[in-house]
């Protein structure tokens, strides 16, 4: 069974609701009817019921919930509670309403945070700061940050859990600091184990491979490899570590003697968000790999991005993702 079809199977038995705000775009209705056709998910759409249903042509979506703005019944409960969550910032009870009729990023997110849907997967035809502003504006994890990573599947290749990957952080944090890098990189391991269920070994990335080179932008690397090694001794993870030491057994035992992650790795933490995004994306378009994404950390319950570029069956796997989060899986 491939990753994503063993993703799918997990997210059937736990009949999770995920709300696609972007109700009315194509590939988002495609991949709600092909989700409802499986029963991967219930699904939660935004809009009137027969515009929706006229929208989606010969694609069966009838088994959707029906959320309209216009009418739905729960609608000022919700503005109750964004204006009790943002009064302090100047937002009027009439203001929270009227955003929740005329913006479905925030209506899907309310949604979310009060517990009528388990999740949401939205970005197909919004920007990243659309999605994540009302889900951080509502959502933001207390003590915590946010950040990203993308499940790569890469077609006929001998590394990493047979090409399954974490990449992070490619779509949040522009630069992180060595102590974030680290919090990167745990939280990172945990969420591989829990959704694909191996052991993550986790490759801090860099340009150099164990001093190698000499740069400020390494010692944060290393500075960040430490840090992460002390708060979770037992984690397998090393650094600083060149892509290609990381992930081919062969270079690896050359460049890094000795190591328990070098070659082996299925974890890549990124030095900073040009390479994450720049590396995502080279590997996406070049090996034809899945890119499942960007899935958020760092908040409550489950909100995740698209890349703009995403396909119907790209919204299908986050959606599957989402409700893995949403259970605990």
């Amino acid at each position: 069974m491939s990753f994503i079809a063993g993703v799918k199977e997990k997210a059937k038995a736990v009949n999770k609701k995920i709300v696609l705000p972007e109700s009315y775009e194509a590939r988002n209705l495609a991949a709600a009817a092909k989700i409802l056709q499986e029963g991967i998910a219930q699904v939660i759409l935004i809009g009137n019921e027969a515009k929706l249903k006229e929208a989606a042509g010969d694609q069966d979506i009838s088994k959707a919930i029906i959320v309209n703005p216009e009418n739905y019944d729960k609608l000022p409960q919700l503005a109750a509670k964004l204006h009790e969550l943002r009064k302090s910032k100047g937002l009027s009870l009439e203001e929270a309403e009227q955003l929740l009729k005329e913006n479905a990023m925030y209506l899907g997110v309310m949604l979310v945070s009060e517990g009528i849907a388990d999740g949401m997967v939205s970005g197909a035809i919004h920007a990243t700061a659309d999605v994540m502003r009302p889900t951080l504006q509502i959502l933001r994890k207390p003590g915590s940050f946010a950040f990203s990573f993308f499940i790569m599947v890469v077609p006929n290749c001998e590394f990493g859990d047979d090409g399954v990957f974490l990449f992070s952080d490619c779509a949040l944090v522009q630069n992180p600091s060595a102590e974030e890098l680290a919090d990167i990189a745990i939280s990172s391991a945990s969420s591989y184990e829990s959704i694909l269920g191996g052991q993550a070994r986790v490759a801090m990335l860099s340009h150099s491979t164990k001093g190698s080179a000499k740069h400020a932008d390494i010692d944060k690397v290393t500075k960040a490899t430490e840090i992460a090694k002390a708060a979770n001794p037992a984690l397998l993870l090393d650094g600083e570590l060149q892509l290609d030491a990381a992930i081919v057994p062969s270079i690896g035992a050359s460049k890094a003697k000795g190591s328990n992650v070098a070659g082996r790795a299925n974890v890549v933490i990124f030095p900073d968000l040009d390479a994450g995004n720049i590396g995502y994306k080279l590997v996406e378009r070049l090996a034809k790999a899945e890119a499942l994404g960007p899935i958020t950390q760092g908040i409550t319950k489950p909100v995740n991005d698209l890349s703009r570029g995403c396909s119907a069956d790209d919204i299908v796997g986050v959606v599957a993702i989402t409700a893995l989060q949403a259970a605990g899986k």
